[in-house]
């Protein structure tokens, strides 16, 4: 039997009529959710992220602003918007899309951004919080990737779960977060052996790897829940996964698609995690709770 598909952008558009009554509520207090997102280049696949995150904080009542900077801009510049951003009662959420030019130190301007505007979930506060089980903000693939999980009801406590990948957007704290549900859960990677004896173990496989069809049918375990998070393209330019999709759906029980998966889930939770931001700033000044930890 074919497994059941996860379909992303259908739980994305539920997860965002959810967010509007949250978002009036902010508004009847005067309050309307911001998000600064800043592009450094012109890399035509950031663009397009960029602007599909625009169009989804307007659909939802979300203010975006948008600064797209060109591509020779200074270390020093791009510090010095993301500090006024910091300092910006308006600006909920700061965004910056990666990958930036090579001349910037990304860690070191993700590290900037104040934790508490941090929604992409990428500062070493909120890593942190994330690792000892009570995170601030989830980083925002991986949140999306739980609750997929949730909505095809996962039984996660006492699973065996397999993350292929282990970069600091993705694989890390996915490893966190299915830990935190009571998953066992196990981190395979480039130089992982006898891969195939691992993830066949596995009753969840999270791919994050970033290859084309890395994982094949022989690879999963009969009735497995199977999360693809690759991003990569065909040689006619189509978008793919890590994930044999064809084949591994006819193993196993559920599974996720490249596109409409994982993509419109981790823009959604972008959304989620400026509306929570935003609804601090305003419980703030009463309770005196929130300031940065930075």
């Amino acid at each position: 039997m074919a497994a059941t598909i996860i379909d992303g952008k259908a739980l994305a558009a539920q997860l965002r009529a959810e967010l509007k009554p949250r978002i009036a509520a902010l508004a009847a207090r005067g309050k309307q959710p911001g998000l600064a997102v800043i592009l450094v280049g012109d890399d035509p696949a950031s663009a397009v992220y960029v602007r599909n995150k625009i169009k989804a904080c307007e659909e939802v009542g979300i203010r975006s602003l948008y600064d797209r900077l060109p591509a020779d801009t200074g270390e020093a510049t791009l510090l010095a918007r993301v500090q006024a951003l910091n300092a910006d009662p308006a600006v909920h959420g700061i965004l910056i899309q990666l990958p930036l030019p090579a001349h910037l130190d990304a860690q070191r301007i993700l590290d900037t951004i104040a934790f508490d505007k941090d929604v992409d979930g990428l500062h070493p506060t909120n890593a942190g919080l994330t690792m000892m089980g009570r995170p601030h903000f989830r980083s925002c693939t991986p949140y999306g990737v739980m609750k997929m999980l949730e909505s095809v009801g996962a039984k996660l406590e006492g699973s065996h779960a397999v993350v292929l990948g282990r970069s600091n957007m993705v694989g890390k704290p996915m490893a966190m977060l299915l830990l935190a549900a009571n998953a066992t859960v196990t981190i395979a990677h480039s130089r992982t052996r006898a891969l195939v004896s691992i993830t066949r173990q596995a009753d969840v496989l999270v791919a994050a790897v970033g290859k084309r069809n890395l994982v094949t049918a022989d690879m999963v375990k009969p009735g497995a829940i199977v999360i693809d998070v690759g991003t990569n393209r065909t040689p006619a330019g189509k978008l793919a996964g890590d994930v044999d999709f064809d084949a591994v759906k006819e193993v196993a029980g559920a599974i996720s698609p490249v596109p409409g998966g994982v993509g419109p889930m981790t823009i959604t939770m972008l959304l989620v995690n400026t509306v929570q931001a935003a609804e601090r700033a305003v419980e703030r000044p009463a309770s005196g709770a929130g300031r940065s930890r930075r």
